[in-house]
């Protein structure tokens, strides 16, 4: 259901990136010796960020999540969801609170520690379930489920992620899965077509319905669905021996 680079559980964008961008600055803005630790220590933060030696009003909180965002980009993921429960506890923005818990949902689910995932999206849903996190986090929520064998919820939560947001492709996607899963495959390709008008294009998606349109006998255009499945894998492959 994951393509190469694992699009099922979604990172927010924090505050963004140069592009293309030029590397990373792991350093917070917190007033920690650099004497005292190794720069090249991924390390450095978790060890050093103590919440109890650090009063609250000396932590960006915004920037924090930043780093923990960063973290994912190296796929540090343990760091990142330590960066991101930190940023839960110590915010009092219900906004940035939310964003921390779906964050450290997603780096609990590249660990496939799914249970644990599973508690962080449903954390972030207490805080708000209609805000702009709310989408991500039901959507994140379906697939986990599904991961950890909870496939009977899954569906549930992949269509209230639709509800909250129809623009959302990654969620008409995750729908159209678990609709497959259950039979009801030319629901499942009305899904995949909307993830697709929507530009969540990858090989998983198509060979998804490529497979639902096998099942319902259209087998001219499943093998044309397959080959560009094919071709965006042999892609990607390409792009990963560069």
């Amino acid at each position: 259901m994951a393509d190469d680079g694992d699009p099922s559980h979604r990172f927010s964008d924090g505050e963004g990136f140069d592009d293309p961008y030029e590397g990373f600055d792991l350093e917070p803005e917190f007033d920690i010796d650099p004497s005292q630790v190794d720069p090249v220590d991924s390390r450095v933060l978790t060890d050093n960020l103590d919440v109890g030696q650090l009063p609250q009003d000396d932590i960006d909180v915004e920037r924090l999540i930043e780093i923990g965002i960063e973290y994912t980009q190296i796929n540090r993921y343990e760091q990142a969801t330590e960066t991101f429960e930190r940023v839960a506890r110590l915010t009092d923005d219900d906004r940035l609170e939310q964003e921390a818990r779906v964050n450290k949902g997603a780096a609990h689910a590249q660990l496939e520690e799914y249970d644990a995932a599973v508690g962080a999206y449903q954390e972030a849903l207490r805080i708000d379930e209609e805000s702009e996190h709310a989408a991500t986090a039901e959507t994140n929520l379906a697939y986990a489920l599904w991961e950890s064998g909870r496939s009977e919820q899954a569906l549930s939560h992949a269509e209230r992620a639709v509800e909250l947001d129809p623009r959302f492709g990654q969620a008409w996607y995750n729908r159209g899965f678990f609709l497959a899963e259950r039979g009801l495959a030319e629901e499942a390709v009305d899904c995949f077509n909307n993830a697709l008008r929507l530009g969540f294009r990858n090989a998983d998606i198509l060979e998804e319905k490529a497979t639902a349109l096998e099942e319902l006998g259209e087998d001219e255009e499943a093998e044309e669905v397959a080959a560009q499945a094919e071709e965006l894998r042999q892609q990607a492959e390409s792009r990963m021996m560069e």
